[in-house]
C-alpha cells in the first residue's frame, strides 16, 4: 500500500524516535509549515528524505534523493518575524520513495510505501541483549573519546537510532542504519560506526566533521 507525503529534503538523515529542530525560511517550506497548523495537511507529518545529490536551498537544487527517509512528526511550530519558523519534530516511521511529484504543490509531495523491520529470528531474538549491551558499551566509548559526558540511555525499542543519533556519524552511515531492517544489523552497525569513530578521535586528539558534510553549503536548518 502507498501514500502520499509531503516531502522536505536536508543534507541530514532523521533517524526514527529521535529529534529534529527546523529553522524554515524558504517560502516553500513556509507554506509546507502553514498547510501543516492549519490542518490542510491533517496529520501534521512530513517526510525527512536525506539528499544524494545537489543542495537543501533554492528549488531545484536537490538533484537527487536517498530512496529511503523518515516520516517527521510535528511537535511544535513557532511563528517569527517575517514568516519564517522555528520546528519541533520527531522521528516517526521510515519509509521508501516510489515516486515525487513536483507540480501539485509549491514543495515536493512523494508517494511512499512504509518500511517495516523484518522479524528475527529466535535465535537471534535471543541475542538482542548482548547486542544492546555492546551497543551501549561502544557509545560509552565514543563519548569518552570524544571528551563528552556518558550520558544514561534508558530502554528503547529504537536503541541504534538513539545512539546514533548522539554520535557525529556521516551522512552515509545513518542512511545505512535508516535502510537497514534487521535490528541485530543495526546495533551491530552502529557499534562498529562508533568504534571507528572513537579510534580515529583517539589518535587525532579532535572530533572530525564528517567527510560528506565537506561537499554542502552550510547547513540553514
Amino acid at each position: 500500500m502507498t501514500t502520499t507525503l509531503p516531502l522536505f529534503p536536508l543534507g541530514t538523515v532523521l533517524l526514527p524516535g529521535t529529534s529534529l529542530p527546523l529553522h524554515v525560511f524558504e517560502p516553500r517550506y513556509r507554506q509546507l509549515t502553514v498547510d501543516l497548523v492549519t490542518g490542510r495537511l491533517p496529520d501534521q507529518s512530513f517526510g525527512v528524505v536525506a539528499i544524494r545529490q545537489g543542495w537543501e536551498v533554492g528549488p531545484g537544487n536537490a538533484t537527487a534523493l536517498h530512496t529511503v527517509g523518515c516520516e517527521a512528526l510535528l511537535h511544535d511550530a513557532k511563528p517569527l518575524p517575517d514568516g519564517r519558523f522555528d520546528l519541533s519534530c520527531r522521528g516517526g516511521r521510515r519509509f521508501r520513495l516510489v515516486s515525487v511529484d513536483t507540480e501539485s504543490a509549491p514543495y515536493l509531495m512523494g508517494t511512499v510505501e512504509w518500511v517495516e523491520d523484518v522479524a528475527s529470528p529466535p535465535e537471534v531474538a535471543e541475542m538482542l541483549p548482548l547486542l544492546e549491551e555492546r551497543a551501549r558499551a561502544a557509545f560509552s566509548r565514543y563519548r569518552r573519546a570524544a571528551f563528552e559526558d556518558d550520558p544514561e540511555v534508558g530502554a528503547s525499542d529504537v536503541l541504534a537510532y538513539v545512539l546514533a543519533n548522539d554520535c557525529l556519524l556521516t551522512l552515509e552511515d545513518r542512511q545505512r542504519l535508516l535502510e537497514e531492517r534487521s535490528e541485530a544489523r543495526r546495533l551491530r552497525m552502529v557499534r562498529r560506526a562508533m568504534h571507528r569513530e572513537a579510534g580515529i578521535i583517539t589518535a587525532l586528539h579532535a572530533v572530525p566533521a564528517p567527510l560528506a558534510e565537506l561537499g554542502h553549503l552550510p547547513h540553514r536548518n
